[in-house]
């Protein structure tokens, strides 16, 4: 595959090829999970309350599992957690469809499967993010960071959920679920075709516990790390209960759409993040990378301000778009920078710990969207999600001294010449952090603000770093 352009260099590499078909169909499979799992609720007579119990337990699980997973993926080969994910999410859904058909379903083992759903993804993401760097070489982590950002909204926002409401249509919800388990088979049958890499630290003496809290010391002490982190989970309590929440009403009530022209907006953001992706990636890391990356993110909330004053569709559709440019540009950047500068013995629990941090304010973004909605109005909500973020990064690039740090550490060298002048590895980064690493899964950032299958009928702007 020689003569690849910068943004598909990674394809060069087989394993990698593999791992990325194999990470389609994961993201292929949950798009037609989240569909099928809506209208299997209401094919069984449920109503919001059982969704939301559903979606309730497939967030619990993966809350929960998350920090698990970032211990065991420092300590076990990490193809072996992400198979083991795969067989489990095609048996769950395997078991529900073959019951769907059979006219033998209850909300009960849809239920437990959603949970199992939840907590597979949470093992899947920091698996993911500490075995790519082992497959791809560090000068092609940026491109293939942005070809996961291309692919990860268009199947999982796209082409899954479409699939799975065709299906729907012409068949049955068991028919979507059974072709669901099918896809996560064939995910699975990828990664088992995997090469297994070792382990990249002494396991020896320590406990899972030990490891995490092993990774947390090391977020605390690590400022660009930290100040990141806190900045994206205070932007997603101000930001991702209006998106979620707070669109809808605005294009039913000041564009009087509904769900296709909600379905419009929520497509938008998917391509924007596609084509922001595919930018990034096509070019070095910036030299300004934490400054570029947050101000991204920040400025990027901006155009949230549009869907409290306009009653123009394809208005709130550009913000839309601009919004997801914006998230998933930054996000290319800050999966590689975690692959480049996280020592690798600690970046399965860093992608975790990122994961967690991340979606921590989540559910109470979206409780408090409504109420805050009614103390200041869509017009004063909507303001408040556009205008604070960008303070927000202002603080987190200024107070931790962000440009003092990306100057001290450079990653726009090449990875040859970054390896033989010590640029990297250096400082907070601790040693041997080149050529091994990890790539964010999607959950990694603001980018992953709810992952696809969690919020339930109305999507999110994306999907776990990993």
């Amino acid at each position: 595959m020689a003569g690849l352009p910068r943004a598909l260099a990674p394809l060069r590499h087989r394993s990698y090829r593999l791992l990325a078909t194999s990470l389609g169909l994961s993201l292929l499979a949950q798009g037609l999970w989240t569909v099928a799992l809506v209208w299997q609720v209401v094919d069984l007579g449920g109503g919001p309350a059982a969704l939301s119990l559903a979606t309730a337990l497939s967030a619990g699980g993966m809350l929960a599992s998350t920090l698990l997973g970032g211990a065991l993926a420092d300590r076990v080969p990490q193809r072996r957690i992400l198979l083991g994910v795969a067989l489990l999410q095609t048996a769950a859904v395997g078991l529900v469809a073959v019951l769907s058909l059979a006219g033998a379903l209850a909300l009960g083992p849809l239920s437990a499967a959603a949970l199992a759903q939840g907590i597979a993804m949470g093992l899947y993401y920091p698996a993911y993010s500490a075995l790519v760097p082992g497959l791809v070489p560090p000068g092609d982590l940026l491109a293939a960071n942005g070809l996961e950002g291309v692919v990860r909204p268009a199947l999982a926002m796209a082409v899954g959920p479409a699939a799975a409401g065709l299906l729907v249509a012409a068949f049955s919800p068991g028919a979507a679920l059974a072709v669901t388990a099918l896809t996560s088979a064939a995910a699975a049958a990828c990664v088992a075709a995997l090469p297994t890499t070792p382990v990249r630290r002494d396991v020896a003496g320590s406990g899972l516990l030990a490891d995490v809290r092993e990774g947390v010391a090391y977020m605390v002490r690590t400022p660009w790390l930290l100040a990141t982190l806190l900045f994206a989970s205070l932007m997603v309590l101000v930001l991702i209960g209006p998106f979620e929440v707070l669109v809808p009403f605005a294009i039913r009530d000041q564009a009087g759409g509904g769900p296709s022209e909600h379905a419009l907006v929520l497509a938008a953001f998917g391509i924007g993040g596609a084509v922001g992706s595919a930018v990034v990636a096509s070019y070095r890391l910036p030299r300004r990378y934490l400054t570029v990356m947050n101000l991204l993110w920040g400025l990027g909330c901006v155009p949230m301000v549009v869907f409290g004053w306009t009653s123009q569709l394809w208005v709130m559709i550009a913000a839309a778009g601009v919004l997801g440019a914006a998230f998933e540009a930054g996000t290319v950047i800050w999966g590689t920078l975690l692959q480049r500068r996280v020592p690798p013995a600690l970046l399965g629990r860093v992608s975790s710990l990122d994961f967690f941090v991340s979606m921590a304010f989540m559910p109470l973004s979206m409780a408090l969207a409504g109420p805050v909605s009614g103390l200041l109005g869509l017009t004063g909500t909507f303001l408040l999600a556009g205008l604070v973020p960008p303070v927000l990064a202002l603080v987190a690039v200024l107070a931790w001294r962000l440009p003092a740090d990306e100057i001290a550490h450079p990653l726009d060298v090449p990875a040859d010449e970054a390896i033989g002048s010590g640029a990297i590895g250096s400082g907070a980064i601790g040693s041997g952090a080149i050529g091994s690493g990890a790539m964010g899964s999607g959950a990694t950032g603001p980018e992953a603000i709810v992952p696809a299958g969690v919020s339930g009928p109305v999507a999110a702007p994306g999907p776990p770093r990993a």
